[in-house]
């Protein structure tokens, strides 16, 4: 995979956590998982390569915070509206 893309898990209409696959081998999975923050989990594979960033609360996690973590992991930053599915209520 080339680009990150964002998929989020509805329950009742609302988001109950989201992923935002990060640019990755096809077929890669995780073999650790690293908190980064509140609400904020990243997966890696393997040698180490970040392959995802779970949001487990998709209503208080903000742009900045994961960019915060895109610019440590040196990776593209996403625009806020690329998170626009998350803030749906």
């Amino acid at each position: 995979m080339k680009e990150h893309y964002l998929e989020v898990t509805f329950r009742k209409g609302k988001p109950l956590a989201a992923y935002l696959y990060l640019p990755h081998q096809e077929g890669a999975k995780s073999l650790r998982t690293e908190s980064v923050g509140p609400g904020l989990l990243v997966d890696y594979g393997e040698n180490n390569q970040p392959i995802g960033i779970e949001i487990t609360t998709p209503g208080k996690v903000t742009v900045e915070q994961i960019n915060d973590v895109l610019k440590k992991m040196r990776l593209p930053l996403i625009g806020a509206e690329e998170l626009t599915p998350i803030e749906a209520l």
